[in-house]
């Protein structure tokens, strides 16, 4: 659109502005001054009329605009254009904080609002796991079938990136209070430390741009509640946002196993990255061949009842859950652990049948008999420290619980009835064991763009 035909200056003849108007084909021509303000309107009519009254064609507009018009500043809402086009006036100049005609809007034309800078982000929850760990290692379900059963929880890691003009990289992290910056992706990827993980996340989904990636989480570091893959899960959500063929879910949780298993050589199972990105509750299932993802429906008042008596809560010790692993791996040789592996197993799909019906109960004394087994895998699952915060737990309500992810610290989940639920609450309190609130989290990875505002 030429805006240079929809202004006038106000010297200017009648004739003129009927040319102009012929031109912009609106019916409507601004009068502006010496400044180019918009001061004033003028239509065809208003000027035909003043035509009939006696006047010139070669008169002056200074006779005839006028200086009540409705204006409105650049960029305002679509919604306030459209409704005052559709109730008082059939043209709108759009103008700039001096006045100055910037566009036009009309019943026949609307602004194309000029394309705004975008950013994605996303966010990935946590898991708590129920039965079945330590057959989702490979190296146990190659052999034999592995399955566990977990539930995402509304903990989260987030993620937010932005693509930038040049090569140059800046990953700032929030939970490691640290902002690695780099000229490109190689140089990047060569740097060593802290963001290791990150890093072999970036080094995998390779972009060809330049970035800025925030990432933060709610919860500790080294917890147990597969933090590691929720924050390579957000990380892939975010770039996910702007591949022209996304990955599917399977595809996200396979390239974060591979992140952090292969490329990072950190040991452990497959679990964490499924129910960070499938989210709900699952029960998986391990096998040679194919992993499978099956999702539970579990009852609404099944899954209430559920968070009412379970409690998380935070030892406040950590674990590597790498070098827990590892040993489990070796331990695994001998026959009455792997025996034991088998037995949770089994157990598992116990678990499974007494969720979906509804036996909690069952349920809670099931999750007791699973850790009891677990603590058996490895020397490094547990420890006197664990062990009496564990059966003190017992004394003062629980029926059941263990420790999230590998074990070796981070949180402790236990199953309580509801009418000794604060007998247990109190005495976690008073042993600075406070809980951590949570619900149960039916979505895994989310991602999404946002327009990038400008600062004012």
């Amino acid at each position: 659109m030429n805006l240079n035909n929809f202004q006038i200056f106000i010297n200017r003849s009648l004739r003129e502005a009927l040319e102009l108007i012929e031109k912009n084909q609106s019916g409507t021509i601004f009068i502006v001054d010496r400044n180019n303000i918009v001061i004033g309107v003028a239509t065809d009519g208003d000027i035909r009329r003043k035509l009939l009254d006696g006047a010139q064609l070669e008169d002056s507009l200074d006779s005839i605009y006028n200086k009540n018009f409705v204006s409105f500043s650049i960029g305002t809402s679509r919604e306030k254009l459209i409704k005052k086009l559709d109730t008082e006036v059939s043209t709108i100049p759009l103008l700039d904080n001096k006045g100055r005609l910037k566009d036009i809007a009309s019943r026949k034309h609307y602004p194309i609002s000029k394309e705004e800078k975008i950013f994605s982000q996303s966010r990935a929850p946590v898991r708590i796991s129920f039965g079945g760990g330590g057959s989702d290692l490979t190296h146990y379900f190659d052999k034999e079938r592995g399955a566990v059963i977990n539930s995402a929880i509304s903990i989260y890691s987030h993620a937010t990136l932005k693509k930038r003009v040049d090569k140059k990289i800046i990953i700032k992290s929030a939970d490691l209070k640290q902002t690695l910056t780099a000229e490109n992706l190689e140089d990047a990827i060569n740097q060593e430390g802290l963001f290791g993980l990150i890093l072999s996340v970036i080094k995998l989904i390779n972009p060809s741009f330049g970035f800025e990636l925030l990432i933060y989480s709610d919860f500790p570091l080294k917890s147990g509640l597969g933090g590691s893959a929720t924050v390579a899960a957000a990380i892939l959500g975010c770039f996910n946002q702007f591949r022209n063929d996304p990955w599917n879910r399977y595809e996200i949780a396979e390239l974060a196993f591979q992140a952090e298993r292969l490329d990072l050589g950190i040991a452990g199972g497959w679990q964490d990255q499924y129910a960070s990105v499938f989210g709900g509750f699952n029960f998986l299932e391990f096998k040679k061949e194919q992993n499978i993802v099956h999702p539970l429906r579990v009852p609404k008042d099944i899954l209430l009842q559920l968070e009412e008596n379970l409690i998380l809560c935070n030892t406040g010790s950590i674990h590597n859950s790498g070098d827990i692993h590892t040993n489990q791996k070796e331990e695994m040789k001998n026959n009455d652990i792997s025996k034991l592996v088998k037995s949770n197993v089994d157990l598992c799909y116990k678990m499974r049948n007494q969720l979906l019906r509804g036996r909690l109960t069952d349920f809670g004394l099931s999750l007791n008999e699973a850790w009891q087994a677990k603590r058996k895998f490895s020397k490094k699952i547990s420890s006197p420290a664990l062990d009496s915060i564990y059966n003190k737990a017992l004394s003062n309500g629980a029926i059941g619980g263990k420790l999230l992810g590998a074990g070796g610290g981070g949180f402790f989940l236990f199953y309580v009835e509801a009418e000794k639920r604060q007998s247990l609450v109190d005495h976690l309190i008073s042993s600075s064991l406070a809980p951590t609130n949570f619900k149960f989290e039916s979505e895994g990875l989310l991602g999404w763009k946002v327009r990038e505002t400008n600062k004012k």
